[in-house]
């Protein structure tokens, strides 16, 4: 039971934390002191006897995670920093200032900001991947403290994380839910009704424990409970005030996201006793704790595939990634449901007590290797490439978080065949290379697969492999090595005519016109794009110069965003690479133009004007010469 001592002093913390939410809020004239102020008495119990962490040494493996999932409260959480002491009132009050690290939502540029929140519903299931690897990866006693608004709670993601959570039984993860019932337009779909709630995180298999989020003494008793919980995740839901503290606009609407004028932020200021600046001696961790050993650095030994044999690619990253497995004991993989399909099954076999299944829960996969990565480990999340748009978002604030995870989307393209449009991958490459500090890869053999994935697990930023479901035939020797911003002169000669470029499947319909054309007297060049970004761009400047312009692009994709962008957009030139200065390009784009149906790979390629045939006809067009006829 806390003191009458105890509970003034978290009282006037509290205090100071809605006060400093309101002065930095009106300094930088614009921000949400009213969503701080509703969370200010839980944040103040919370930083005062529960929190575990050194701010003085981040990366402290043993610390307690706080994640604010409701990121547009971040005045209350650099307001805590400065409780903290860990940054001063001036740096406080350069929140949202151009420059200041205190930008107007969370991001990693703090040391103690550990994911970008701010796209509602992304903070637990981040913490369910945090809470995956301090329970069964580090085994450290480190909790995760996630502070979530109660308009997010109707983000699908967010029943993810419970479900997910519930399964995995992470005692160490707590959600602390404020319930203030005002959205940004008005009433959240279940107001106050706190015990729904409740009702529907016990479901999940949650301990789940109703309080006033104002009352003192039911927060420390609620985080007493939560801490002493080891057989499931705690949900404490806490009724709430918006705008606590300040009658003019307690629970009134329209203050959503809004700054108070500085003479009203002055009576405001008033109202809740004055400015203070209270500093609290957070306490640390154990630092004598150290992670769970998971294994040794071993060689790494990839497989070998030999010429002439066939593999689909996407076996060729299962083979490739349980043989990583075996190197790297710090790479993870989550994959959601579809193992069988990816392959990530035959690292699953391997290394079950790595292996997190996901089930159908794309949201949630890409979130969990977002937090995995957080404790270091190489997360490696695999899933059909189409199913990747359902975790767009999750992806794009990954970046913000310059998270650094692996993504490896299989089923692409027309070349699936039988399944038909709903499965196959179309927009994949356009929408990972839109996303900042990406890479994306599209291997075309298996050897070219499995030395990918082995230079995947050091490469920083969000990368993405492309994998086929069709057999390809191997063209590479196993000793042939790929670094990522490269490309492949497969085929060339000083006789050459056309350059083409293909990646992936429609490469291995490059080698057959490549052949067909040499028999009629035309010679091209073959150009192997596996590395879609960063791109070659000198390369294929010097292969279009050489062939006077004429350029054919063939890709498994939409027409837009894919390679014929990529390959574009290097011929625009950059601040970084120069324009191409060589004769006027005559390009030819082919691409996957209308909607696609059931049938065979080939039956496919070949109406989607993808296939060899495509692609010869292309040629003699560029050249002038009538389909059909000898050079």
């Amino acid at each position: 039971m806390a003191t009458a001592e105890q509970l003034q002093a978290w009282h006037e913390l509290a205090q100071q934390l809605r006060i400093d939410s309101i002065r930095a809020t009106t300094a930088a004239g614009s921000g949400h002191p009213t969503s701080s102020m509703s969370a200010a008495d839980l944040m103040a119990v919370l930083l005062s006897n529960y929190l575990r962490y050194d701010f003085g040494n981040p990366d402290d493996a043993n610390n307690d995670r706080l994640i604010f999932s409701k990121g547009h409260a971040s005045p209350l959480l650099y307001a805590l920093y400065k409780a903290a002491g860990a940054i001063s009132d001036a740096e406080l009050m350069s929140l949202r200032q151009f420059g200041s690290p205190l930008q107007g939502h969370p991001v990693p540029v703090l040391p103690w900001v550990d994911v970008a929140t701010g796209s509602l519903g992304q903070g637990l299931p981040t913490g369910v991947g945090m809470g995956l690897a301090g329970e069964y990866l580090d085994q450290l006693s480190y909790r995760i403290w996630v502070l979530l608004g109660d308009s997010e709670m109707s983000e699908g993601s967010v029943w993810e994380a419970f479900e997910l959570a519930g399964h995995y039984k992470l005692p160490n993860l707590v959600a602390i839910i404020d319930v203030n019932r005002l959205g940004q337009r008005g009433q959240t779909m279940l107001g106050w009704n706190t015990q729904a709630y409740c009702d529907r995180a016990k479901a999940f298999g949650w301990n789940a424990i109703e309080i006033d989020g104002h009352n003192l003494t039911e927060i420390d008793e609620a985080y007493t409970e939560a801490i002493s919980n080891t057989d499931s995740p705690t949900a404490i839901v806490a009724r709430t005030i918006k705008g606590k503290g300040v009658k003019a606009f307690e629970d009134i609407g329209g203050w959503h996201g809004k700054a108070l004028p500085e003479e009203e932020a002055k009576k405001a200021i008033a109202e809740l006793g004055g400015e203070r600046h209270i500093i609290i001696e957070v306490e640390k961790p154990d630092p004598q704790t150290k992670p769970a050993s998971i294994g040794k650095l071993e060689a790494l030994q990839l497989p070998t595939y030999k010429q002439g044999n066939s593999i689909a690619t996407r076996k060729a990253y299962g083979e490739a990634l349980k043989a990583l497995g075996a190197a790297r004991p710090d790479v993870i993989v989550v994959d959601a449901e579809v193992s069988n399909s990816t392959y990530a099954e035959d690292f699953a076999e391997a290394y079950p007590d790595r292996y997190f299944e996901m089930y159908i829960a794309e949201q949630q996969m890409v979130a969990t290797a977002v937090g995995l990565q957080v404790r270091k480990y190489k997360p490696f999340a695999s899933t059909f490439a189409a199913f990747f748009t359902r975790a767009y978002d999750f992806i794009r604030m990954a970046a913000v978080s310059r998270a650094n995870i692996k993504l490896v989307g299989s089923h692409a393209g027309v070349s699936i065949g039988e399944d038909g449009p709903s499965q196959m991958g179309l927009e994949d490459i356009a929408s990972l290379r839109s996303v900042w500090s990406s890479t994306v890869l599209y291997p075309c053999d298996g050897n070219q697969t499995a030395k990918l994935v082995a230079q995947m697990a050091d490469c920083e930023g969000i990368v993405y492999l492309r994998t086929t479901r069709m057999k390809t035939p191997v063209i590479y020797s196993p000793d042939e090595e790929f670094p990522i911003g490269g490309c492949k002169v497969i085929r060339s000669s000083n006789r050459d005519q056309v350059t083409v470029i293909g990646a992936g499947v429609t490469l291995h319909e490059a080698l057959k016109a490549y052949e067909e054309l040499n028999n009629q007297g035309i010679s091209i060049r073959v150009i192997d794009l596996y590395s879609v970004k960063p791109i070659d761009a000198q390369t294929l400047y010097q292969a279009v110069s050489d062939t006077n312009g004429n350029l054919i692009v063939v890709e498994d994709h939409w027409s837009e965003g894919g390679l014929g962008a990529a390959v574009l957009e290097a011929f625009a030139g950059t601040e970084t690479a120069p324009t191409y200065g060589g004769p006027k390009l005559q390009v030819i784009h082919l691409a996957v133009r209308e909607m696609p149906g059931s049938g065979t790979p080939e039956e496919l390629l070949h109406a989607a004007k993808i296939d060899a045939d495509a692609i010869i006809a292309a040629a003699k067009s560029l050249l002038k010469q009538p389909v059909g006829a000898s050079a």
